[in-house]
């Protein structure tokens, strides 16, 4: 963790453990960065805008789940992409300016997570209740999951954020490194920070495991569909692989500061750059290509809106 200090602007984390001299290699490594998060932000919009385009879209479970996952991954990238920017050119913002970005980003990484879990839980309600699949998966139902996701998420940021402003109200209108680490003053936040990371993500870790077994189970049942048992199987494990991302996404943190202590000023920049675009903003771009692209309602819509209307489709909006 960062070393822990009573500084008013808090501990001086890894992220500026160099400053970076802006020459022509940086520079076209942060433009090729931008242009990536922009390129995925555009996909996410569009996949966002498809599900919610169709009236049963936006009906079903799955398909809400599914849009505050593109909405959640959006927003996730925009933030990055500025934090990743700030800490690039060494630039302090004030504390209070900080807190809402450092709750928004720090909140949508444990999102992801919660979300993949619940997705996941659709599927296996869906394949072993289908009879009470529209009673227990319902709209209401994906709007309590959802409030529960983004209540459950901001526990640890706002608890970071409230300590010091108790404590140190002065220090919000002082400038720090925008940081989740900069907000710990006590060895207690680090402490509750990496156990509710844990838990959540073995519990999220636990859903999915518990889901693939159960519809494997499923699918060897007489009784079932085995061509929707098959699909589910394959979406959940999908789901699996992209909590791995989720969980890359939280070591983020630790394996920068490993890179800080163990690499000169130019490897570690480079490292760090490679963390940033496969740790950081591959997870985000994934959610549409491994969810959307794969669904045979989504896909014919998805791309008749990435060719702007220029080639007529009939996309079939049913859905199983």
């Amino acid at each position: 963790m960062a070393n822990l200090s009573s500084e008013e602007d808090g501990p001086l984390v890894h992220q500026q453990s160099f400053q970076v001299e802006m020459n022509e290699g940086p520079l076209s490594k942060l433009v090729v960065a931008i242009l990536m998060a922009l390129l995925f932000m555009y996909i996410n919009s569009i996949m966002f805008h498809t599900v919610l385009s169709k009236p049963v879209f936006r009906e079903l479970p799955r398909y809400i789940l599914f849009a505050h996952m593109l909405c959640n991954d959006t927003i996730l990238l925009m933030t990055a992409s500025v934090l990743y920017v700030l800490s690039l050119n060494f630039q302090k913002l004030p504390r209070a300016v900080c807190a809402p970005i450092m709750l928004v980003a720090s909140a949508g990484v444990r999102i992801s997570a919660l979300n993949l879990g619940f997705m996941s839980l659709e599927r296996y309600v869906a394949i072993c209740f289908p009879l009470r699949h529209s009673e227990m998966a319902s709209k209401k139902m994906a709007a309590a999951l959802i409030a529960t996701m983004w209540i459950l998420g901001c526990i640890s940021p706002v608890i970071d954020i409230l300590h010091p402003l108790i404590r140190k109200p002065a220090s919000f209108g002082k400038p720090m490194f925008c940081t989740h680490q900069a907000f710990f003053i006590a060895p207690w936040q680090v402490a509750v920070f990496e156990g509710i990371q844990g838990f959540y993500f073995v519990a999220v870790t636990f859903m999915i495991i518990f889901t693939y077994v159960s519809v494997m189970v499923a699918a060897r049942s007489a009784s079932a569909d085995k061509d929707s048992a098959r699909k589910a199987q394959r979406t959940v494990l999908l789901h699996f692989g992209q909590l791995v991302l989720c969980l890359n996404s939280l070591l983020y943190v630790t394996i920068e500061r490993a890179m800080a202590m163990a690499s000169s000023s130019h490897l570690f920049m480079d490292l760090r750059y490679m963390n940033y675009l496969f740790i950081l903003l591959l997870p985000r771009c994934l959610s549409p290509l491994v969810y959307g692209l794969r669904d045979n309602a989504v896909r014919p819509l998805f791309l008749y809106y990435v060719r702007c209307g220029y080639r007529k489709v009939k996309p079939s909006v049913t859905v199983h």
